[in-house]
């Protein structure tokens, strides 16, 4: 469909900028809530408007499927079809696909579907004992090792170890393992893109195709790009110069996979003619909030100052911070606080737990689901990809053949109800709840249709969304680590284990590692909309003695409001005490006794 107005339209001056900007290098640093995903895609419309770009010479590279599925979507609602919106894999992949049999005369190689399966047998066939979670480590090195472009020798120099894998038989394993892959004739992931980047360095008659096919190239998330991804873009380039980059260094949290965050901070080097566009204005948080994201990155390399856009709401407060006995409490607490939320109006799906590592999450599931509040884990089944949804899907499916009445809605519940749904939910902390939960949220949809919508155009809206990723939020309270998090929001976060041990994690010892926790801490803070909530713990299960609050909090104490203890509701104690006084945290801050 035609669009009838500009693509430029509705975008801020800097915004409007970059789209603006269709030739040559082109950097956006885009902090977060600035609206780089709007940019990416009006930025390419406009090109098509203009006639600049055609569609089928547009590559747009980001670093998820769904980011991928986003991307399009996107791009239709703004009339413009035709353009590839892939991951560097799914790209890779298919022009792996393509050539190979010109190239080498048979079916490119299959690709591993289980590479711990695979290291198993590697591991057998040299009487190595590894047990299934060094294998997963093992896999861990071996993508890195791939993806920063180090060979086996390269990297044995290093002298890492995984387990009681020492450094001589980590390496035996490597090699025994691509051993067995080339036997095979298989492909891991990180393979596919090594083996298309030398096709194209080895095959002149392929770059020049792949260089004809698209002329103009946008990678989104460009702080995570690695050695090996950066070394495939610029093979797919050639010396061509219409490149469009976009990402922010604040949100480089992927490092231990290889991302290296030096190609976006050095793009000006690489290319000093490069059009340089900051986007600063946040679109999605409060300022109270912003000011604690400024202060935790404030002279740090690449760091962008986020300037608040949408007026203080009604629900506006000043982020808090609360120190607990031990993580009972805290998870306790936390809970008090998000039924409170609720009973004040806000609605589940508006609400965040966030936490540094998944062990976290069991906690604070038991404490919600203790208080008959449903929880989403993030990170779990795909929502297309849950038996209930699928099931649904069918049933709508096969309603539209012969539709009861006039009622579309109706008739959706009817298709629901024929597969088990009930108006009322079960109780939460189940899988009966999530499988209800599941369905509401397809029902909900139905009723959010326009005007007009059939069975038959619903059931084919369902399956463009599960086409594209485009994940339903389920009216449930989000669990999530913060790695998962990155890229959504909710109205209120809670940010769970602000202590040194969780958040920096004990394991990041150096100064990048360190930077590293910054950054994902960052990630966590940016994710609130509107109000913010941090909390650590003194006593873990896990750990002898007592935790210190995070050396994060020395910077942002500034910021933060002492959070009296939360409510005593039910047969759950929820005590606390404030970690703040005066800006700065309290090692002995009082805590009420349990």
């Amino acid at each position: 469909m035609a669009r009838r107005v500009s693509a430029l339209d509705g975008l801020d001056e800097h915004q409007r900028e970059a789209a603006s900007r269709l030739r040559g290098p082109v950097v956006v640093l885009a902090g977060a809530g600035a609206g780089k995903t709007r940019v990416i895609t009006h930025r390419i419309a406009h090109g098509v408007d203009t006639g600049a770009y055609s569609p089928q010479r547009v590559l747009a590279v980001t670093f998820t499927a769904k980011a991928a599925g986003e991307l399009r979507g996107r791009l239709r609602e703004l009339g413009v079809e035709g353009v590839s919106a892939k991951t560097f894999h799914a790209a890779a992949l298919a022009q792996l696909n393509y050539f190979w049999p010109q190239v080498a005369g048979d079916e490119a190689p299959r690709i591993v579907d289980n590479k711990v399966k695979l290291l198993a047998h590697a591991a057998d066939g040299l009487k190595l004992r590894a047990d299934r979670a060094t294998l997963r480590d093992v896999a861990s090195q071996i993508e890195w090792r791939k993806v920063t472009m180090r060979s086996i020798e390269k990297y044995g120099a290093l002298g890492r170890s995984v387990g009681a894998l020492r450094t001589d038989k980590l390496v035996d394993l490597m090699t025994h393992y691509e051993k067995l892959k080339d036997e095979r004739r298989q492909l891991d992931f990180e393979d596919v893109l090594l083996a298309c980047a030398g096709m194209l360095e080895a095959e002149p008659r392929v770059a020049v195709a792949v260089r004809e096919q698209y002329r103009h190239f946008t990678v989104d998330e460009f702080q995570d790009v690695s050695p090996l991804q950066n070394r495939l873009l610029e093979l797919w380039l050639g010396d061509r110069r219409d490149l469009c980059v976009v990402g922010d260094a604040s949100q480089t949290i992927y490092s231990f996979t290889g991302a290296d965050s030096r190609y976006l901070l050095e793009f000006g080097t690489k290319y000093p003619d490069a059009t340089v566009v900051r986007l600063e204005r946040n679109y999605r948080s409060e300022a109270s909030v912003l000011e604690v994201a400024n202060a935790l990155m404030r002279g740090r390399p690449g760091a962008l100052t986020l300037q608040a856009v949408r007026p203080a709401s009604e629900h506006a407060r000043t982020p808090i911070v609360t120190a607990y006995a031990d993580e009972a409490s805290e998870a306790a607490g936390a809970a008090a606080a998000i039924a409170a939320q609720l009973e004040a109006g806000a609605r589940p799906d508006e609400i965040a737990v966030l936490y540094r590592s998944h062990a976290q999450s069991a906690q604070i599931q038991q404490a919600l689901a203790e208080r008959g509040i449903p929880t989403t884990v993030l990170g779990g089944a795909r929502f297309f990809d849950m038996p209930e949804v699928r099931q649904a899907v069918l049933a709508i499916r096969a309603a539209a053949v012969a539709p009861k009445g006039d009622d579309f809605v109706e008739d959706v519940r009817t298709a629901l109800r024929g597969i088990g749904h009930h108006d009322e939910p079960p109780a939460a902390g189940g899988a009966l709840r999530d499988a209800w939960e599941a369905r509401a949220s397809i029902l909900r949809l139905a009723q959010e249709a326009p005007a007009g919508a059939t069975l038959r155009s619903f059931a084919d809206d369902l399956m463009a969304r599960a086409k594209d990723q485009h994940e339903l939020a389920m009216r449930t309270v989000t669990l999530s680590t913060l790695h998962a998090a990155k890229g959504l929001e909710w109205p209120h976060v809670h940010l769970l284990g602000f202590s040194e041990g969780l958040l920096p994690i004990s394991y990041a010892q150096t100064d990048e590692g360190i930077d590293e926790e910054r950054r994902l801490a960052y990630v966590g803070v940016t994710r609130a909309a509107r109000t913010l909530a941090i909390s650590w713990a003194r006593q873990s299960a896990a750990v002898r003695g007592e935790r210190e609050p995070s050396r994060f909090l020395a910077e942002i104490g500034p910021h933060l409001e002492s959070a009296p203890p939360p409510p005593r509701t039910g047969n759950r104690r929820a005590d606390g005490a404030s970690a703040t006084s005066g800006g700065r945290p309290l090692r002995n801050a009082p805590t009420a006794s349990r």
